[in-house]
């Protein structure tokens, strides 16, 4: 998990650089885009992770627990 966080700050990083260095706003935003889309896909890896960590110590009901609150911020931070 600590390597996907690590991983997506250095993008994050790396596309602030970019927009600082194009100086374009058509440009930043289809780079904030692309960050728009890493994002949850890194939440839902780091979350993927620690669930296989857990395996063995959790129930089903408990996954599915967790996995539906998942969903939950994931819609939320849509709307």
């Amino acid at each position: 998990m600590v390597f996907l966080r690590v991983l997506s700050g250095f993008i994050e990083l790396t596309v602030a650089g970019l927009i600082l260095r194009f100086n374009n706003i058509e440009k930043a935003i289809v780079l904030n885009g692309v960050l728009a889309l890493i994002g949850p896909a890194v939440f839902l890896l780091s979350i993927l992770v620690g669930l296989v960590g857990l395996s063995d110590k959790l129930s089903v009901p408990k996954f599915m627990f967790i996995g539906t609150g998942a969903v939950c911020i994931l819609i939320g931070a849509r709307l």
